[in-house]
């Protein structure tokens, strides 16, 4: 079987789907990745066909647009549109030769989801977030104002849909692209518990569980009780590691410290910390027994895969989200404020409340006896007879 795949230049929407490319390839099918040369390697390594999508005019390669994406509608489809048709003469070239038998897209590359409806070839959306129907996005917190902007905006929205149409895709209007239905075959990289209002969703969706990498280094675990601290690549808040150094320093924890390019701005840490611009996550995880995270998707799941209680700063919509959804199944804890008193408070008190275990370790069964990437193969076969 030959598969077309199509991703966001994003580590976190790239990185889960690496597993499952991996087991197609194994199973004998051939995957040609659309995606971008930052993930070129990965994609080979996985066995999968690398076809670059950089050098065309594709906006959502830009920071400042990507950031601008979460909170402007209009733009969103403006973006998401001018990508689409950047992309499409070499997409639509790429297709042809391909003849793939099944389209995968993540599920905000829309372009993926387009192209299978313009050349009329099975789609599966691959959800790296949780998968959002009305009962979820509840907790995406979009409100009223939110709403109302988008209505305000749908004028312009609609100039894009025509500008698509124009291009002989069969888009009706803007619902058809951004909204996955019941109809819509979907793999999820979460758990059925994990995941909001689960029962909501038909069995076209597949919450295979996340995709956890093996343990490549090794940490060892120098105190009884060992703290990771993670903010994701991209948080620069050098307060919150100021004060969380200042905290920690002061107990008799092990405490390892991720965090990108910031190491240059602490010297004089306590004995009892480590600090590093990045680590072998999963063998930290693997001797942690608290974990503050920024609530990325794929970071809270590993955490919880490895049975971690989470002490939770969120800093996106779409990561408050995971927080309270962790906060729900008691395997996480919201940080107070970011003053030393109430870091180090919250701390104790998810290493110390033997509960907030529990719940991760509940968590942590659900992934584990989720159907896995077996399950997400076989789905994906039969939706490409």
């Amino acid at each position: 079987m030959k598969i077309a795949w199509f991703c966001i230049p994003a580590h976190g929407h790239t990185n889960p789907t690496l597993g499952l490319v991996k087991a197609l390839t194994e199973a004998g099918h051939k995957v040609y990745y659309f995606s971008f040369e930052m993930f070129r390697e990965k994609l080979e390594n996985a066995g999968a066909f690398f076809i670059p999508c950089d050098g065309y005019d594709f906006d959502m390669e830009d920071k400042e647009n990507a950031d601008r994406v979460g909170k402007d509608m209009a733009f969103a489809v403006e973006l998401l549109v001018s990508s689409t048709l950047a992309l499409d003469e070499m997409v639509t070239k790429k297709v042809g030769e391909i003849q793939p038998d099944v389209i995968v897209g993540d599920s905000i590359a829309y372009w993926g989801k387009l192209a299978a409806m313009k050349h009329n070839i099975p789609f599966v959306s691959s959800t790296t977030t949780f998968a959002f129907n009305k009962y979820s996005s509840k907790y995406m917190n979009r409100g009223a104002g939110q709403t109302l902007k988008m209505l305000f905006s749908m004028p312009k929205v609609n100039k894009q849909i025509k500008r698509l149409q124009e291009k002989g895709y069969p888009v009706k209007g803007i619902l058809d692209i951004v909204q996955n239905d019941n109809a819509v075959n979907t793999v999820v990289y979460t758990s059925k518990y994990f995941q909001p209002y689960s029962e909501t969703f038909s069995d076209k969706y597949h919450f295979i569980g996340p995709s956890i990498r093996p343990i490549t280094d090794t940490f060892e675990k120098k105190a009884e009780k060992t703290v990771y601290v993670s903010m994701g690549t991209v948080n620069q808040n050098k307060e919150f590691y100021r004060n969380a150094i200042n905290a920690l320093g002061k107990t008799d924890y092990q405490v390892i410290f991720s965090m990108g390019t910031n190491t240059e701005h602490f010297d004089n840490v306590p004995d009892n910390i480590e600090i590093y611009e990045s680590v072998d996550q999963m063998a930290v995880l693997d001797i942690a027994d608290a974990f503050v995270t920024h609530c990325g998707m794929n970071s809270a799941s590993e955490g919880l895969y490895f049975g971690v209680p989470l002490i939770l700063f969120p800093q996106t919509p779409e990561q408050d989200a995971v927080a309270k959804r962790a906060e729900e199944l008691h395997a996480g804890l919201r940080l107070s404020s970011i003053n030393e008193d109430d870091i180090l408070k919250d701390i104790k008190r998810i290493i110390e409340d033997k509960s907030f275990k529990e719940g991760a370790d509940k968590v942590s069964d659900s992934f584990k006896s989720s159907g896995g990437l077996k399950e997400a193969v076989a789905f994906i076969e039969s939706v490409g007879k």
